[in-house]
């Protein structure tokens, strides 16, 4: 799996421009990789809860979601914070899932073998 994430600033708005500041992250999937989240039925895992910078106040949280089906793709998932601080953090969080996703990819790769204990 290969991750790349870089920063953007970027004003919005028609009237009252607002900077915000987006992440874009791509993520490349080795063949190996695909094949398992397709066998194993692992597309819709979630893997982060996130709400945009620019959300509406009664907008759904389900909407915001990021999934492994998002990342698998092959166009760059975006996402908006009001600060460069909330970008650095939020970029944090990203790398900490998805180095659990690569941790959890390898463990569904292959079944366990014969574990033998003596207590």
């Amino acid at each position: 799996m290969r991750v790349s994430v870089s920063h953007h600033a970027i004003r919005k708005g028609f009237v009252l421009k607002k900077t915000y500041y987006e992440v874009h992250l791509d993520v490349h999937f080795s063949h190996e990789e695909m094949q398992v989240i397709r066998e194993r039925s692992l597309a819709k895992t979630k893997l982060l809860d996130r709400r945009p910078a620019d959300a509406r106040v009664d907008d759904r949280d389900e909407k915001f979601e990021l999934s492994l089906e998002d990342l698998m793709r092959a166009r760059s998932d975006r996402f908006l914070c009001a600060t460069p601080s909330a970008a650095k953090i939020y970029e944090e969080q990203l790398l900490a899932a998805l180095a659990q996703v690569k941790l959890w990819i390898g463990d569904n790769a292959e079944v366990a073998g014969r574990t033998v204990v003596e207590f």
